[in-house]
């Protein structure tokens, strides 16, 4: 069927190339409206110096940049989204709002509302995969059952994969169709929406042959560019997971295995919701937490111990950590400190860059040992033992702790003895087995 006016809403997805949902609005409707939404109902809970909040006023400039070559732009508005595009149906009578899909809980409650909603107004709402390689039921087990297991839903996900999956939607090529609109007042700055402008840090995705040819060897060294840097990219759909994934196809395996991890969370966040506040197991639920007056030296790398506080102090500043600091921060919250780990899931939500729920919950999960396909509850990250794998020279350590001497002297008095809060740990989570 094809429309004559429709709405393309951006969200995850923030390209003008390889969009799903873009590609078949602009494909089925004689004019599309862009539109870009900040969500009062994800905003309001924010900091109003969220660097993510820059990053994507920023990145909507870039795009609008863009468009202006073709004399169009994006529209950006701020407000519940319902009530948006009701009024914008009043001054413009659109026929249809097209999106990506997205997977989180509330996106999926505030899409459905607003399918409902505009039923009623006879106004089609279609959606399109656009975020994985394949959607929550498409990798299954052999008698239909969702997988629990990464390791397999893995081998599944590598036997279902084809190349062809990764061919790109020209959406860049149909600018053409789309349409400008000054019915509604636009957002123009940062401040509109209540928000300071706040510095942050954006890396170039290192996706080089050469990278991921070492990406195995150096993605677990802090102190290397080893990793692909794609995290940020890929959480706000500035890099199509099909360009990605073909790349990985081609190059690293490793590389390949870390974005099915991503789709293997999300499926699990799509049919086991409750693990966003609760966990995996349900046994573990019950678990006798340390009460939190530590997690302050946690969070702001005061804890004594390097490379967890290198770590915290990185996040805090930049927004960043690398990969295996955060299993060892998480590690250590959890299991040395007995602090549930929801607390540092939240921390983690708030402060970084590539902050998505799915692989948030699953990875803190992990760590915990809470969740579907995690280590083992006596499985403790020795902070001491990981410094000295991975730091040995205390070359990340120094970078990020001011107050560390040449010679490496650290005079941060340790919070607790490495070995006995692991023994404490262990027996913490008996008592749930």
């Amino acid at each position: 069927m094809n429309y004559n006016l429709s709405i393309f809403w951006f969200r995850r997805d923030l390209r003008l190339h390889d969009n799903h949902g873009f590609f078949q609005t602009l494909s089925k409707s004689k004019s599309v409206l862009p539109v870009f939404i900040f969500d009062i109902n994800i905003l309001d809970k924010l900091d109003e110096n969220d660097r993510r909040v820059s990053l994507l006023f920023d990145r909507l400039k870039e795009l609008n940049k863009e468009l202006a070559k073709h004399n169009k732009k994006i529209h950006v508005y701020y407000g519940n989204p319902k009530s948006i595009f009701n009024d914008l149906l009043e001054k413009v009578p659109y026929e249809a709002i097209f999106a990506n899909r997205d997977y989180e809980p509330y996106a999926i409650q505030r899409d459905q509302s607003i399918k409902t909603s505009m039923i009623k107004k006879k106004v089609k709402f279609r959606s399109f995969k656009d975020h994985v390689i394949f959607e929550k039921d498409e990798v299954l087990t052999d008698t239909g059952k969702v997988y629990s297991v990464y390791t397999y839903y893995m081998k599944k996900w590598k036997a279902q994969f084809r190349a062809s999956m990764t061919q790109p939607f020209p959406s860049d090529t149909l600018l053409h169709k789309c349409k400008t609109s000054n019915e509604l007042p636009c957002v123009e700055t940062i401040e509109d929406i209540g928000f300071d402008y706040t510095d942050y840090i954006l890396h170039k995705p290192n996706l080089t042959y050469r990278s991921l040819l070492e990406y195995d060897a150096s993605r677990n060294d802090p102190n290397l560019n080893g990793t692909s840097n794609a995290s940020v990219h890929l959480r706000f759909g500035f890099l199509s997971i099909r360009e990605v994934s073909k790349i990985a196809y081609q190059y690293s395996d490793t590389f390949l295995n870390e974005l099915i991890w991503r789709s293997f969370y999300a499926q699990i966040l799509w049919h086991y919701p409750k693990i966003v506040t609760s966990c995996f197991r349900e046994k573990y639920n019950n678990i006798k937490w340390n009460n939190p007056d530590l997690y302050i030296k946690w969070k702001y790398g005061e804890t004594g111990f390097p490379i967890v506080d290198a770590g915290m102090r990185q996040l805090f500043e930049t927004g960043y950590m690398h990969n295996r600091v955060r299993m060892i921060t998480a590690s250590f919250l959890v299991k040395n400190l007995g602090i549930d780990w929801r607390l540092g899931e939240a921390y983690f939500a708030s402060a970084l860059m590539d902050y998505d729920l799915a692989s948030n919950n699953g990875n803190w999960q992990w760590v915990a040992g809470t969740g579907c396909d995690s280590a083992p509850y006596f499985r403790v990250f020795n902070p001491n033992t990981q410094l000295e794998r991975y730091d040995p020279k205390l070359t990340y350590c120094k970078k990020w702790i001011n107050e560390m001497e040449e010679n490496g002297l650290y005079r941060v008095r340790k919070v607790v003895d490495a070995k006995q809060s692991r023994l404490e740990a262990i027996d913490r989570y008996k008592t749930c087995v």
